[in-house]
C-alpha cells in the first residue's frame, strides 16, 4: 500500500481533540494488515467531558421543534451525498468490504437518516377520556436525554446513521463510540456534523481502547439510553453496566440464522439466496445465513448446485471491479472460525470447499478466508454451536420443517431465520412458532428502513428501524390536567 498514515481525531462539544497528549489507535487495512490511519484514543477525562457537554446540550436541543431537528439531519445527509465515493473508500479501507458493498452502505446510511428526519412530523402522543368534566388526560412522548451509541465493526457508517437519526429527531443528544477496529469513518462523519452546523455537544464521538473510559460511558448516571449493536456477551455486559442507574437499553445482538429448505422449494432460487445471504460482507452480517437445514430428499441436488454457485464467488482486491468478496475485518475472528472448521471436520463433517486462506500472492497478507462449505454436519457440531461471522457455511440434512424448527427454537438466541417452501400452511406455522425476530420466507437477506430489526431471547432487547425503532428513543409522560 505504501501510503502516508493519516490521523483522524475525536469530536467533543464541537472541538477536535488534540492528539499530541493522547495515545492513538492504529487502524489496519484488512486486505494487507498495513496500518493506514490512526485515530485519537480518548481518556477517561475525555469521556467525562463528552458526557457533560452532551447533557448540557440536550436541554436546549430537546426543546427545539422536531422539524428543526430534522432539518439538521437533512443537512448531514446532503453533505454525505456529495462525499459518497469518499466515504465508500474509507469503508473499504477500514472494514474490508467490496467497493460496491461500501457504496451501498453509504446509500443505506442516507436512507436511515432521511427516514428518521421524515418521522419528525409523525411523533404521536395520545388523548384519552377522563373520569370527570374539565379534565384532560394526555400521553406525551419525550426524549430520554444523553444516548450512547455503541457501533459494531461490520457496518461502521450505517450503524451510526441507524442510531443517530432516530436519537436526534426525537430530541436526544448522542455520543458515538465506534468499534476500535473501525473508528475512521466515525471521525469523518463528525466533520459532516460540524459542517451542517449542529449545536455543540449534540453529537460527540469518542474512540477508546481504555477499559475505564469505555466503562464510564455506559455506567455514568448522565447516560440515559444505550443503543448497542454487538455480540450477545456484549449485551450481557451492557445489562450489568446499566443496572445501577436503570439506564434504558436498545440491544441488537448475535444470531445464528438457520436457512431452511424444504422439498417443494424452488431449489435454484433457494441456492442463490443461500449464497448471497451467507457470503455478503464476507459473512459479517448478524442476520446472515449461518447454517443450511435442507430436506433429505433434495439435499444432494441443493448441495451440488450450491457448490457450483459458491465457486463463482470472486475473492480479491475489494477495490477491483467484479470482486464479490473482500477480506474479513479481524485476524482473531478468522483464527477462531478456522479452529471451529477444524473441530467440525474432526467431528465427521466433510470439507468440500475452502477451509483456509486462498492461494496466491495477493492473499499472503491480510485477513483472507476462502468461501467454505461443509457437508455431513450434525446439529450440535462446532460450526452449528457458535455464530461464525465469516464466509463458512455448514449444511445439515433434516427430515422436514418440524425438525428444523425444533433445532432452531432450542437455541438460546433468536435473531432471524430463512424458510424456502411453497406450502402456505408451513408459512403460517413458521410465523406463529419460529422464535426469532425476523423471518425471510422465500426471500434472501434484506433490510428495509421501514421494517423493524429486532431479536428474541438472547438476541436482543428493543430494536431498530421503522416507526417501532424510533419509538425506542422516546419515553412516555402522562399528563393529568384539571382546568
Amino acid at each position: 500500500m505504501n501510503q502516508e498514515i493519516k490521523h483522524y481525531r475525536c469530536y467533543i462539544n464541537g472541538e477536535w481533540l488534540d492528539s499530541t497528549t493522547r495515545d492513538r489507535i492504529k487502524v489496519e487495512y484488512p486486505a494487507t494488515n498495513e496500518v493506514f490511519a490512526t485515530v485519537t484514543a480518548c481518556t477517561k477525562e475525555d469521556v467525562q467531558y463528552a458526557l457533560e457537554t452532551s447533557e448540557k446540550a440536550q436541554f436546549s436541543w430537546g426543546l427545539l421543534a422536531a422539524q428543526t431537528r430534522a432539518n439538521y439531519i437533512y443537512a448531514i445527509c446532503d453533505r454525505l451525498k456529495l462525499e459518497r465515493e469518499h466515504f465508500a473508500q474509507l469503508l473499504v479501507m477500514e472494514q474490508g468490504k467490496t467497493y460496491a458493498e461500501a457504496l451501498g452502505e453509504v446509500d443505506d446510511t442516507i436512507r436511515y437518516m432521511t427516514y428518521s428526519a421524515e418521522a419528525g412530523r409523525r411523533i404521536q402522543g395520545a388523548i384519552f377520556p377522563t373520569e370527570n368534566p374539565n379534565e384532560r388526560l394526555e400521553i406525551h412522548k419525550v426524549p430520554y436525554g444523553v444516548t450512547v451509541a455503541l457501533c459494531a465493526f461490520n457496518y461502521p457508517l450505517a450503524l451510526i446513521g441507524r442510531k443517530l437519526g432516530p436519537a436526534l429527531v426525537t430530541g436526544n443528544t448522542i455520543i458515538i463510540k465506534p468499534h476500535e477496529l473501525t473508528p475512521v469513518t466515525a471521525s469523518e462523519f463528525c466533520r459532516l456534523v460540524e459542517d451542517a452546523g449542529l449545536p455543540k455537544g449534540v453529537v460527540n464521538m469518542v474512540s477508546t481502547q481504555n477499559a475505564a473510559a469505555a466503562s464510564l460511558l455506559v455506567e455514568s448516571p448522565i447516560t440515559k439510553l444505550i443503543s448497542l449493536t454487538g455480540s450477545t456477551n456484549a449485551g450481557r455486559a451492557m445489562y450489568r453496566a446499566a443496572a445501577n442507574n436503570i439506564t434504558g437499553l436498545i440491544l441488537e445482538l448475535g444470531g445464528k440464522a438457520p436457512f431452511i429448505v424444504l422439498e417443494d422449494a424452488d431449489i435454484d432460487k433457494a441456492v442463490e439466496a443461500a449464497v448471497i445471504s451467507r457470503f455478503a460482507n464476507c459473512g459479517q452480517v448478524c442476520i446472515c445465513n449461518e447454517m443450511v437445514m435442507v430436506a433429505d430428499k433434495i439435499a444432494d441436488e441443493f448441495t451440488d448446485k450450491l457448490i457450483q454457485r459458491v465457486a463463482q464467488i470472486k475473492v480479491g482486491d475489494p477495490f477491483a471491479s467484479g470482486i464479490n468478496m473482500g477480506p474479513n475485518v479481524s485476524t482473531s475472528g478468522l483464527e477462531r472460525v478456522n479452529q471451529l472448521v477444524k473441530d467440525n471436520i474432526a467431528e465427521g463433517a466433510e470439507l468440500v470447499m475452502g477451509g483456509g486462506r486462498p492461494e496466491g500472492a495477493v492473499f499472503e497478507k491480510g485477513n483472507w478466508y476462502a468461501p467454505t462449505v461443509l457437508t455431513q454436519v450434525k446439529n450440535g457440531d462446532a460450526t452449528t454451536k457458535h455464530e461464525l461471522f465469516a464466509p463458512v457455511l455448514p449444511i445439515m440434512k433434516v427430515s422436514g420443517f418440524d425438525e428444523a424448527m425444533a433445532y432452531s427454537n432450542a437455541r438460546e438466541e433468536g435473531l432471524s431465520a430463512y424458510l424456502f417452501t411453497n406450502d402456505y400452511k408451513i408459512h403460517q406455522k413458521a410465523i406463529d412458532q419460529l422464535q426469532v425476530g425476523t423471518i425471510f420466507i422465500n426471500k434472501q437477506i434484506v433490510g428495509y428502513i421501514q421494517g423493524y430489526h429486532s431479536g428474541h431471547k438472547t438476541s436482543g432487547l428493543g430494536g431498530e428501524d421503522g416507526i417501532y425503532g424510533i419509538e425506542h428513543y422516546l419515553q412516555k409522560r402522562t399528563i393529568y390536567l384539571e382546568y
